[in-house]
């Protein structure tokens, strides 16, 4: 129902849109984010919760439910590929840490992920391969970031 309800804002938000009215459109495509994110942002803390519990099944729901409403959250994706993984299911692990990677490629921790995934799995040379990659992120983002009084490279 709610997702309807976001649809349907939506397509009253690109009417008064193409009317010129850009005040209330933002407004109303505002209201149905944050609604959409806090909605998320609940799912993801249930997810959370269960995993903690160790009910990983549960959970990986909760984080689909939650990587549905909205696919940047990236959290989610990473809870759903731990519950996966805790759940037994290796292969839907590694599909779900493969879309992550391509969903946020500098990433380092997708990369890990993706990684651990493929070393339960047995599929070494892959798992390396993928912890080569994060560590190559990791340096860029290190090499990116400025250096504070003391550091060195």
């Amino acid at each position: 129902m709610e997702h309807a309800r976001g649809e349907r804002h939506r397509a009253k938000f690109l009417k008064l849109y193409k009317k010129g009215e850009n005040a209330v459109a933002y407004i109303l495509v505002t209201a149905v984010t944050e609604t959409n994110t806090s909605e998320a942002q609940d799912l993801f803390e249930q997810g959370l919760d269960l995993l903690a519990a160790g009910a990983a099944a549960k959970a990986a729901c909760a984080f689909r439910a939650a990587i549905t409403i909205d696919p940047e959250h990236y959290e989610a994706h990473h809870g759903l590929i731990r519950a996966l993984r805790d759940a037994g299911q290796l292969e839907q692990s590694i599909a779900v840490a493969l879309a992550l990677t391509a969903l946020t490629p500098n990433d380092p921790l997708a990369h890990t992920a993706l990684s651990i995934s493929l070393q339960l799995a047995g599929h070494v040379p892959e798992a390396e391969a993928a912890a080569g990659r994060a560590r190559i992120q990791e340096w860029r983002v290190q090499l990116q970031s400025p250096l504070t009084e003391g550091t060195k490279r």
